[in-house]
């Protein structure tokens, strides 16, 4: 047969004939189908609501009693945890600001019987006095202050005639009044140059290294605070004890050690960012590569001293909260 192919459909015995379906190029060869039919927003039905209005009501109470329970335990858990940048406020914390240790109370005996200051115009606690510190810049101890300033004192005292038939005395007392003002003044200017109350911060954080290393350094704290208690895997081990290796000159590689410098370091780069310098992205990156340098230290530190008085002077000392060392540390 010419022309389009024709297909013969056996229906109950009735045979009909069949055209072949249409190609269209214009059209889509496939057709979509859904299981619903899709109503627009206005035909949709609406939420059924209970018939007993005390039950629904009931229900949502308990909905919004929920959800407040939630929202107290979320804010009590990050309470909990901290602020996994600073931690807990302390007052040796406090102290790395000025690098200066913190303040002590003294009692009325003491307040009596200390020396008067030199000058009732001193305006503490800026500027800082030497006299009034016990860690000073540039490397200087109170001893060597003091002395130096004493034996400047002695070389620039005015000379004493040896012939006292012609020696004036109200010129002497009037020279040796005028070297007295002098040397105070020496003293002053020379007490805020040396004060770390003066200091910058890369000074300050040279001072407060050697705090933390004082402090916390285990050439120190092993005569003060206990050792861990032995496991019960070292204690019935078969295997010789190794002896320790003694310590030449102060610790500075401890855990707890490098803890301590890394916090003083991340204060300041914390308060840096936190200023008016929100977008140096450099800082925000070198504040994120030491607080995961100290999350490392602690986590380490945790497992091998967790309970003893070690660790526990450690965090009760520098403020760390569980943040520091629980859970992923973002800067934000």
């Amino acid at each position: 047969m010419a022309g389009k192919p024709q297909y013969q459909v056996v229906i109950r015995g009735l045979c009909e004939t069949v055209k072949p379906p249409v190609y269209h190029p214009w059209r889509n060869s496939y057709r979509t189908f859904s299981s619903s039919i899709c109503r627009s927003k206005s035909e949709k039905k609406p939420r059924r609501v209970s018939e007993d209005s005390y039950a629904y009501h009931q229900s949502r109470q308990r909905k919004a009693a929920n959800v407040t329970r939630q929202t107290e335990l979320r804010e009590q858990r990050a309470t909990a945890l901290g602020d996994p940048i600073r931690g807990v406020t302390t007052p040796f914390v406090e102290s790395l600001g000025s690098a200066l240790p913190p303040e002590t109370t003294t009692s009325d005996e003491e307040l009596a019987n200390a020396t008067p200051s030199l000058s009732p115009k001193r305006p503490p606690p800026s500027p800082a006095f030497a006299a009034d510190e016990d860690h000073l810049n540039y490397y200087i101890t109170k001893p060597e202050f003091e002395e130096s300033l004493d034996y400047s004192r002695v070389l620039s005292e005015p000379l004493v005639s040896l012939e006292r038939e012609l020696a004036d005395p109200a010129k002497e007392a009037e020279d040796a009044k005028a070297h007295e003002a002098s040397h105070q003044t020496a003293y002053e200017a020379i007490s805020r140059i040396v004060s770390l109350g003066n200091a910058n911060n890369k000074e300050r954080t040279r001072a407060n290294i050697q705090r933390i290393i004082e402090t916390f350094g285990r050439h120190n704290t092993d005569f003060q605070l206990k050792p861990k208690a032995p496991s019960l895997q070292a204690t019935y081990s078969t295997t010789a004890e190794l002896t320790a290796t003694p310590r030449a000159g102060p610790d500075t590689g401890s855990s707890e050690v490098q803890i301590g410098i890394l916090t003083a370091k991340i204060r300041v780069l914390a308060d840096r960012y936190e200023g008016a310098n929100r977008n140096d992205k450099v800082n925000k990156r070198n504040l994120r590569l030491l607080l995961h340098r100290r999350q490392k230290l602690l986590k380490y530190m945790y497992k091998k001293e967790r309970g003893s008085q070690r660790w526990t002077n450690m965090i009760e000392k520098l403020g760390l909260t569980e943040a520091t060392w629980k859970g992923q540390i973002e800067v934000k």
